[in-house]
């Protein structure tokens, strides 16, 4: 296994009168566009002139991601600098990410270790996505998600507070209970709120600038006989203005940016595994190995277990390989007082042919990433693992590969799923919606009162989003509302598809309580939800499909070529809300 869910680097932060001198490789500052060089004047006079000329002449204009590297021939203790651009102020948090993944980028390119970075001053608020807004109710952006009113923090499982969550502004009566219902307790009202609005802009950038310079420094492994061992970042001071260094908090802000980008980047090095690498069973023990570090409790059943239990869409997917399924089960209990339960259901197809149903060739080669949600989901393990919200949580991955044999499912058969609900099966490689199927019961069976299901469900999302944006359905807007608002805070996005009744009607079967796919092949993205729901037992459920999303074939912004670990930030807000 090449999944590595610790970072080597070393992030501290320090006041900021020592930054032009810091021993590194580089000197690291963020920029604007139409920004005065002069506007530093740590920097010699010579390097402020030869930015001032770049930026003339347009060879740097300082825009958002662009990243120019200088010489400091010698007037500096570090060698280089490098000048982050943040594009036409003021800037975002998303854009202050991005400025910083760039930056980390091309430092490892040129083998710049070592940055000494010089925090921006200001506030750097959450940035919706243009060219819309959402259908889901935001509430004025306080329905719930972390940080939707100046920043929760997270509560260990020990902490005290009774875990009273105030109304969100802008809902009254029903509508804000029911939002605040939709939000984990660990995200009720904290200390945080009572910080200086220095203090809480100077914890979100630190904890933004940190978390982008860890993903941009993410590289693939790869096989090659000769391939070079892959380059960290071996360290980041962070220089903040001395009435701003609140070290408890900035602390607090950089083991939180740790802990997301370390989830994102295991999630994609596991979403980039060779499908002969990573087997059901190898994503089961890949799932204890992370359960016992964290000392979270993990059940695995077996494919006798699995036949045993009832669990018959999961059994049936994986009949065609010799690579048996896994049901794997993850439970965390950070807050025994509370009754609810978040059930997390990750799909976790190792390798998908399409079964009888065979994909085209080309391409296929692509769905090593078709168990991108169980990788969200194990990602998320570190999350929780080292900031210990105060949340109970049931994590179900169910894992099998999907192959064609003698004796794989075939296109006209029914299967019996844990739930008792038969389903005609229609069309073999629609088998991501059966296995989930069996998970959602098998968590709600494990006590959970609400469902995220997260999986690389269709081909069909990227008709409409491309791979630009995850789709997300729901039968409760409050619930969605809440995570909608995570993933702007986190920068990732989500964007809400209709989940019409006439969908479901769609999916009747004449010898079945349902069928896996429609007679025809519109609104695919949306019939992959409508199935799943037709399972939930009426809990408040939301749909993730990361099937446009989760594998790029190009670095894009933050995201890297290949696995993404798309919805690990976003998810680990929601619970988490630890990104002030």
């Amino acid at each position: 296994m090449r999944a590595d869910y610790t970072t080597n680097t070393k992030i501290s932060v320090t006041e900021s009168g020592g930054w032009a001198s810091a021993e590194a490789d580089a000197l690291l500052f963020f920029t604007t566009e139409g920004e005065d060089p002069g506007s530093l004047p740590d920097l010699p006079a010579e390097l402020r002139a030869e930015l001032d000329r770049l930026k003339r002449t347009g060879r740097f204009k300082g825009g958002a991601g662009e990243v120019t590297v200088l010489p400091a021939y010698g007037r500096l203790a570090a060698p280089y600098v490098i000048a982050a651009g943040l594009g036409a102020a003021p800037a975002g948090r998303d854009t202050l990410r991005l400025a910083a993944v760039q930056a980390a980028r091309e430092a490892q390119r040129l083998g710049l270790g070592r940055l000494a970075v010089l925090l921006p001053e200001g506030a750097f608020p959450a940035e919706p996505p243009r060219g819309g807004t959402y259908a889901a109710p935001l509430a004025a952006q306080g329905a719930g998600g972390a940080g939707a009113a100046g920043g929760a923090s997270v509560k260990s499982a020990s902490a005290s507070g009774d875990g009273v969550q105030a109304e969100p502004q802008g809902e009254s009566g029903a509508d804000a209970r029911t939002a605040a219902e939709a939000r984990p307790a660990s995200q009720s009202a904290s200390a945080a709120d009572a910080e200086p609005a220095g203090a809480t802009s100077s914890a979100t950038t630190v904890f933004t600038v940190a978390e982008g310079l860890l993903l941009g420094a993410y590289r693939i492994a790869t096989y090659a006989r000769e391939a070079k061992p892959r380059q960290e970042l071996a360290a980041a001071q962070l220089f903040v203005q001395r009435d701003a260094l609140n070290g408890e908090a900035l602390q607090a802000a950089v083991a939180a940016a740790e802990a997301y980008a370390v989830a994102t980047n295991y999630a994609r090095d596991l979403t980039n595994l060779p499908g002969n690498l990573l087997l059901p069973s190898d994503l089961a023990e890949e799932a204890e190995k992370l359960a016992g570090q964290f000392g979270i409790a993990c059940e695995v059943l077996d494919e006798q277990a699995i036949v045993e239990r009832g669990m018959g869409a999961l059994a049936a997917v994986g009949l065609g390989s010799a690579n048996p399924p896994r049901m794997i089960t993850l439970s965390y209990d950070g807050d025994p007082s509370s009754g609810e339960v978040l059930g997390l259901v990750g799909k976790g197809v190792t390798f998908d042919t399409g079964g009888i149903s065979i994909k085209p060739a080309g391409g296929m080669e692509e769905m090593i990433s078709d168990m991108g949600g169980a990788a969200v989901l194990l990602g998320l393990l570190i999350v929780v693992g080292r900031l210990k919200p105060r949340i109970n949580l049931r994590i179900v991955i169910p894992a099998a590969e999907n192959m064609p044999s003698g004796t794989a499912m075939r296109p006209g058969d029914v299967i019996t799923t844990l739930s008792g609900r038969t389903v005609e099966v229609l069309n073999t490689d629609a088998e991501g919606r059966l296995i989930l199927a069996d998970g959602v019961t098998y968590a709600i069976e494990k006590g959970a009162t609400r469902l995220i299901d997260i999986a690389t469900l269709t081909g069909a999302v990227l008709v409409s989003f491309a791979d630009v944006a995850t789709s997300a359905q729901t039968n409760d807007d409050a619930f969605l509302a809440s995570v909608l608002q995570a993933s702007i805070q986190a920068g990732e996005k989500v964007w809400q598809l209709p989940n019409f009744p006439e969908y479901r009607e769609m999916l009747r079967s004449t010898v079945a309580d349902i069928k896996n796919a429609a007679a025809h092949k519109w609104a695919g993205a949306i019939m992959g939800g409508s199935f799943i729901e037709a399972f939930i037992e009426d809990k408040p459920w939301i749909h993730l499909d990361t099937g446009g999303t989760a594998w790029l074939w190009g670095d894009r912004g933050v995201d890297p070529k290949g696995g993404t670990g798309a919805m690990v930030r976003t998810l680990a807000e929601y619970i988490c809300g630890a990104g002030v």
